[in-house]
């Protein structure tokens, strides 16, 4: 079955797992701060709330594949962040239901203005929820020296090196922001601030990340690339590394599973955006089992000693 594969394996396949990888790899490093700040389902709330920005910006706009829809969702995305806090403060109620609330109604309103707007181009509200990450191959744009290469791959590209230079240049502030943010504030730290310029981060790379695998599965390799690292390690910058990591496997191996695992069960295909969500989990319950019997080994090992 493997030999059958890779035997039919092409030039396609590799751009979707390149796709694939690099939208991972852009949401690993933002989630391993939104898991550390108990912020796991505000990736959630983001990713489902842009859809009105992205209508909107389509019906301004009249185009689907433009800068104004990537502006539009981003912009949502942010507004989304500052609407859950200013519910959560001056409604008195908590920050998980204010993000309810939040992100219900702006989804709601996004669904409906995104069929309203499949009247008028091929915008699949299916293709909204988990993305066509089978289909960014086929929309090329050329670079230097006549290269043609997935647009999809030159955002993602752009949106990772955006990520990877935020870290490096915010590493400090966020680190301490994240872990304990009275403490940044008394060192001088601007905690609010870090706060949302990693909320404009998370909408940017759900935004950068929706037409691969949409808005659901977008919420996968946000947080549990990010889970299965902080089970192995509490330090952050191994926990960053070990989240990319799992994100760049899953990946590979949901791609892997979606051209197989079907026709071992009579059918031809899957979609390789959810195949990544469910090897992300494998991998999530692996590393979970492992952690349990090492800690089981260690306990049996200490009793032993003591008794």
């Amino acid at each position: 079955m493997i030999t059958e594969i890779f035997s039919e394996w092409g030039a396609l396949d590799n751009w979707i797992v390149i796709a694939g990888i690099l939208s991972a790899l852009c949401c690993a490093i933002p989630g391993c701060f939104l898991l550390l700040r108990g912020m796991s389902m505000m990736g959630d709330a983001i990713s489902h709330a842009v859809l009105p920005g992205l209508a909107i910006a389509f019906f301004i706009s009249g185009e689907r594949a433009s800068l104004s829809m990537f502006i539009g969702a981003a912009i949502v995305g942010i507004l989304t962040a500052l609407f859950t806090q200013w519910v959560s403060r001056f409604g008195n109620v908590d920050r998980g239901a204010a993000m309810g609330i939040v992100f219900t109604t702006l989804f709601a309103i996004g669904l409906l203005m995104i069929v309203k707007a499949a009247d008028h181009v091929d915008l699949d509200p299916g293709c909204v929820l988990y993305g066509a990450i089978e289909l960014t191959p086929l929309d090329t744009l050329e670079i230097a020296g006549g290269l043609e290469i997935p647009r999809a791959v030159f955002v993602l590209s752009l949106m990772l090196l955006m990520n990877i230079i935020g870290l490096l240049l915010f590493y400090k502030e966020l680190k301490i922001s994240s872990f304990d943010p009275g403490l940044a504030t008394s060192m001088g730290i601007p905690a609010n601030t870090i706060h949302f310029g990693l909320m404009t981060v998370v909408a940017l790379t759900t935004v950068a990340c929706f037409e691969i695998v949409g808005s659901i599965i977008v919420i996968a390799m946000l947080i549990v690339p990010a889970a299965s690292a902080f089970l192995l390690t509490t330090r952050l910058l191994p926990m960053i590394i070990i989240s990319c990591v799992f994100a760049a496997l899953s990946s590979i191996l949901g791609h892997i599973g979606a051209v197989s695992i079907p026709r071992m069960i009579g059918f031809d295909s899957t979609i390789t955006s959810g195949m990544m969500a469910v090897a992300s989990g494998v991998l999530f319950l692996v590393v979970w089992i492992y952690v349990i019997l090492v800690r089981s080994l260690k306990n049996k090992a200490i009793r032993q000693v003591h008794s």
